[in-house]
Formats: C-alpha cells, sequence, structure tokens
C-alpha cells in the first residue's frame, strides 16, 4: 500500500516560518481535501513535498512508502511517485509537449516507451480532456488559456500515472464544464491506478465532483481541524470565523494591494 506520511514539519521561507507542524498522512486510494484561507500554508506543504528549493525543511519528516523523500532531490521525487499538478504552471518555449512527457516518462522506466504507445496514450489523453487534438505539437504552456495550462497538467499527470497526486488549486480558471472534466479524468486515473490525492481548494463544486474521503483545514501553518465531507459542507456555508473562534487560531491575511484608480493609468499628464 503506498502511504506518504508528515510528520511535524516545518517549513520556512527567506527565514519566515509558515509550516509550524504538520501531520498528514495519505494512503492509497484516499482523496484528501487541504482548505483554509489564502496565506496560511497550503501551497507551501504542496511545494515542499514536492522539493521546490525555495522552501526550506527546518523539522521534521516526509516518507513515501518508508523511503524519506527529504534526501531524494526533485527529479528522485517524481521518479518516486510524487506529481505536482501547479498552481501556475510554466511556458516553456521551444520544448513541445510530446517531447517532454515522452523524456518524463521515459526517465521512470527502464526501458523507453515505445513511439506507438506513448502516441496511443497521449491521444487517448488528450481526447479525455477534450483538447484540441494539436496539443502534442504545441509548446509547453505557451500561448495556452489559463483553462488549457489547468488541464494540461492533468493530460500529465495521466501519462505519468503517480502514486501520489497533489493538485494545487487545479480547478482556478476552470468553467463550469471543463471544472466537470477535470474531477471525471481524476477520478478515472484515481480508480484505475490507486493514486492517493491531495487537493487544495477553494470550491466546493470541484471538491463535490472529487468525492474526498478526508477534509483538514490548515490555519497559521497548522492543520487545527480534519474531519470528512461534513467539514467542507460546513466551510462553504459558514467560511472559517467558526475555525478562528472554535479553536483559538488567527489566520493569517495576505497583504492588501494597492488600489489603482483606472482614470489615472491611461491619463496624459497636462501642464
Amino acid at each position: 500500500m503506498s502511504t506518504l506520511e508528515i510528520k511535524d514539519l516545518h517549513v520556512s521561507v527567506e527565514g519566515k516560518e509558515i509550516l509550524k507542524g504538520i501531520d498528514l498522512t495519505v494512503k492509497e486510494d484516499e482523496m484528501h481535501a487541504l482548505m483554509g484561507p489564502n496565506g496560511n500554508g497550503k501551497s507551501t506543504l504542496l511545494a515542499a513535498i514536492m522539493g521546490n528549493p525555495k522552501y526550506t525543511v527546518t523539522q521534521g519528516s516526509i516518507t513515501l512508502d518508508g523511503k524519506n523523500v527529504l534526501d531524494m532531490p526533485v527529479d528522485e521525487r517524481s521518479k518516486a511517485g510524487l506529481f505536482l499538478g501547479m498552481q501556475y504552471p510554466s511556458e516553456v518555449a521551444g520544448v513541445t509537449n510530446s517531447d517532454f512527457l515522452r523524456t518524463a516518462i521515459n526517465a521512470r522506466r527502464e526501458r523507453p516507451i515505445s513511439l506507438f504507445s506513448f502516441i496511443k496514450e497521449m491521444d487517448h489523453a488528450i481526447n479525455e480532456l477534450e483538447m484540441k487534438p494539436d496539443l502534442a505539437h504545441r509548446f509547453l504552456n505557451v500561448g495556452f488559456s489559463g483553462g488549457e495550462k489547468k488541464r494540461n497538467e492533468i493530460v500529465q499527470m495521466l501519462l505519468l500515472k503517480p502514486s501520489l497526486t497533489m493538485l494545487d488549486e487545479i480547478d482556478s480558471g476552470l468553467d463550469v464544464d471543463a471544472l466537470r472534466i477535470v474531477s471525471e479524468a481524476v477520478l478515472k486515473a484515481k480508480e484505475q491506478t490507486h493514486m492517493g490525492v491531495i487537493v487544495v481548494s477553494h470550491y466546493a463544486r470541484f471538491l463535490d465532483y472529487l468525492k474526498p474521503t478526508h477534509a483538514h483545514i490548515l490555519v497559521d501553518g497548522r492543520i487545527v481541524v480534519s474531519g470528512g465531507p461534513e467539514l467542507i459542507h460546513k466551510v462553504d456555508t459558514e467560511g472559517y470565523d467558526w475555525v478562528e473562534k472554535e479553536y483559538h487560531v488567527q489566520a493569517r491575511k495576505e497583504p492588501k494591494k494597492k488600489a489603482v484608480l483606472l482614470e489615472n493609468c491611461g491619463a496624459k499628464k497636462t501642464e
């Protein structure tokens, strides 16, 4: 049974502690919804698991099937079965989707995948996500809409077949139809491969589609309450104020951006 186990995880960014002792266990076939106000550590947790060098683990452990994930470079974490569907996928000019994915697949195999098998699998994934047939020949995410980038992350997931998938607000930028398509693809992959899933989302509709088995609320770098689907419904109807009051925690607030008046943006200075 594939298992990701996180114990007492502390993570800092540029010397500032963001995660303050995370304990989380995700087993195969489980779907964990990770919720909480913006800026309180959800994306930091996923990035630390995947090995983003911006995030420094100062204490605690992460293991996958008993192996120390923190000792692995990023590519080894991917080969071990971890996958991160990113909130802001990067554009890579000059590298086609097909070249990128075939290289990624072969990095996980002892023998390279045959061209016939690769084309068959990629065409199937493209059709399942209802994307344009020329996806394989387009440069990675270049010129893609926000929704196309998110669906392309799921295409990658389908081909790489991870044992543990992490989805960081993969639903943002998706319209109602795309939301359903992505959800169905994730659920089908979970059923076929028995992968565990951690999904960060603010949208009850997306979580309703995915039907998580577990739910966690992360506030100020800590998981303060865990439960089942009923927790998702409570957050959807009541927000997070009750969490702060009941568990005596204070959510970190994202700094407000200074408003820019539109009439000033295009106005010409007059003497």
